[in-house]
This record gives structure tokens, sequence and C-alpha cells, in this order.
């Protein structure tokens, strides 16, 4: 494969947020299509549906979204009508991959040409989730113990399908830091048209930092863009994380949770109000209730506040208040009368609340 007609040979100058959002700005071939925007959301299992989705668009500034973990046994029978997982918004196709996870190349494939042919931006391949039901399964993270079945997955995908396939995956089940470059090189060769990489391995969860050196080694093993993921909290670490491994974008997952309007704040100039965190809550609680029924819609506002309220100086204790509600019209309730006025904010968000 060759380089991108969008990538040259210099180092990306990246010293300021101003360089950081020209250089997030930058067009980047996947496969045979372009995105004009290097800054996308992480697949996240249980948090990118359908409504956070929706919110994170009402702010706009990413490049790509992605969708939660998606089963492929059942996507290809799957009713997006009905479904909680397998659901979108016709608007929003055109620069949204849907994630898949799974253990046959066969299913895996069976289940990309459903999403290709839904007209998705691409189909994303999850090798990283290391939880333990979907490990259980030989699915996830769980794939990188057998390579050449992993690698063959990319392949059987490959040839399923005409748009980008992208494979998101972890350093290993052991801390060798050339397992992820062979194992780049070869979801390279089996036809991957770009990578996610979350720089630790299996076991560890988030329990210790990601080794963004790592990053740096996979992007200079392949020629296909890589997109780095761990520990993107501010613009510093994203200026940290080009200069260091010159990774061709950011892949920001539970950030983007805690501050949906984060993409619109690196690449945009956005310059929040005070307001924007009751605003936001309630859109979100609005928007679930658009999309699901209440019982549903309560469940998921209660993964998302977490991370959320780990925005504020008392984190713990107004979490436990929001979510203290048996139904979606006391959440609206609870919102209010807690974040207005704004509590104190961090600067950084209480990371023993991103679970």
């Amino acid at each position: 494969m060759t380089q991108s007609i969008f990538e040259t040979t210099i180092e990306p100058t990246v010293s300021t947020a101003q360089d950081l959002t020209q250089y997030l700005l930058r067009p980047l071939a996947i496969g045979n299509k372009t995105i004009s925007n290097r800054m996308v959301l992480a697949p996240m299992a249980g948090l990118g549906h359908i409504a956070f989705r929706q919110l994170v668009t009402q702010f706009s500034g990413f490049g790509l979204l992605f969708t939660g973990m998606c089963s492929a046994k059942a996507v290809p029978h799957e009713n997006p009508k009905v479904s909680h997982i397998f659901s979108w918004r016709p608007e929003e196709l055109n620069h949204t991959v849907c994630q898949i996870f799974g253990a046959e190349p066969e299913i895996m494939a069976r289940a990309a040409r459903r999403i290709d042919a839904e007209g998705f931006f691409g189909v994303d391949l999850n090798f990283g989730c290391s939880v333990a039901a979907i490990c259980k399964k030989g699915c996830g993270a769980a794939l990188l113990k057998t390579p050449e079945k992993a690698v063959s997955i990319v392949a059987a995908v490959r040839k399923a399908v005409s748009c980008p396939v992208f494979v998101k995956f972890r350093t290993g089940w052991q801390d060798d830091p050339n397992f992820p470059v062979t194992m780049a090189r070869a979801f390279e060769d089996a036809g991957a048209d770009a990578l996610t990489f979350h720089p630790r391995v299996a076991p560890d969860r988030r329990s210790r930092r990601p080794k963004w050196e790592l990053i740096g080694k996979v992007r200079n093993a392949v020629t296909i863009p890589v997109f780095g993921n761990g520990n993107l909290f501010a613009p510093e670490h994203g200026i940290k994380m080009i200069r260091e491994t010159r990774c061709q974008g950011l892949s920001i997952g539970r950030m983007a949770v805690a501050r949906p309007w984060i993409f619109a704040q690196w690449t945009k100039g956005l310059k929040p109000e005070p307001s924007i965190y009751m605003e936001t809550a309630l859109e979100m609680a609005r928007l679930l209730s658009n999309h699901y029924e209440d019982h549903f819609a309560l469940k998921m506002f209660k993964k998302f506040a977490p991370y959320f309220c780990a925005n504020f100086k008392f984190s713990n204790a107004i979490l436990k208040s929001l979510i203290r509600t048996e139904n979606m019209n006391e959440l609206y309730d609870n919102i209010r009368q807690l974040l207005d006025p704004p509590p104190q904010t961090l600067t950084l968000p209480n990371i023993n609340l991103f679970v």
C-alpha cells in the first residue's frame, strides 16, 4: 500500500493549541474515502449509542463517530427500528463507523456486508475489549491470543466489503513491545485501511498508564493511518501524543463522554460557558428519551453519569444525588437542582469515576 497523498514525509510541527487544530483539520485518506478532521470518537460499549452520537453531532468538530460494540452474530438479522445497539440516524451514516465483535471470520464478514450495504462510512473490528464476558467468547482482545485467527478475520472482512476497514487493538496479553508492531503489519497486509491502537496490555484494562511510545512504533511499522488512543484528556496531551508518536489522528473515548463538546473545543475553538454542564445533561436525557423507552433511557443515562460527573469538584456526591431517581421526569428535576447554578469544576476530570 502507498502512503496517502494527504500525508507528507515532513514531521508534524505541533507545539501549540493552534498547531493542534491545524493538524487535526488536515484531510486524511482512509481506504477509498477521505475525512477532513482527524479527531474521532472512540468506539465504546454502552456509551457510543445513537443518542450520545447525536449529542456529539450537535456540538460537531469531529471527523468520525464510532458505534458501540455490535455482535457480529446479531447484525445480519438485526432490526435497527427496535435494536438498542444496532441503530442510527440516516444523516450520520456518512461519518459513522460501525464496530463489530465476533470470533469467526465468516460471521464477521457476514456482519460487515450488512454494515457496508446500510451505507456506513466503514466497519471496525474489535480486537481490544478485555472485558471478561467478551473474552470468554473468544472475542475482543482474546483474539490477540490467536493472531492468525485475528488476521484471518481482517482478510475475510476486507474481501466482503468495499468500505474502509478499521481495526481497534491493544498491546496484547503480555508487555511485549514487538507484538503490536507485528500485528499492525499483519493487519495492514490482510487489508486493514486504518488502525486504532490503545497501548495497554489487555489484563491491565486501565490500571496502568498507556505506553504512548508504542503508538510511535506501530505508526512507523505501517503505511496506513494510525489513530492514537489512551489518556487524551487535554489539548496538551494531544500535542504530546502527536509530537512523540507522529500518529495520523486522535481517538477520544471516555473524555468525550465527560465533555461531549471536546471535539468542537479542540478543532473549532469552542469556549464553553458554565451553563454547558446543565444544558448538556438535559439534552442527553432528552435524546435518550427520544430514542428509547423510559426504563432503558434511564439505564443509559446512569452509564453516562459517572463520566459526566467526573467534571465536578464534589463529583461523587453529585453523582449519587443525580442518579437517585426512578424515572426520567425525576432525572430532569435532579439535573436542574444539582447543576443550576453550575457546581465547581475540575481542570481535569476525576479519573476515579472513569470506570
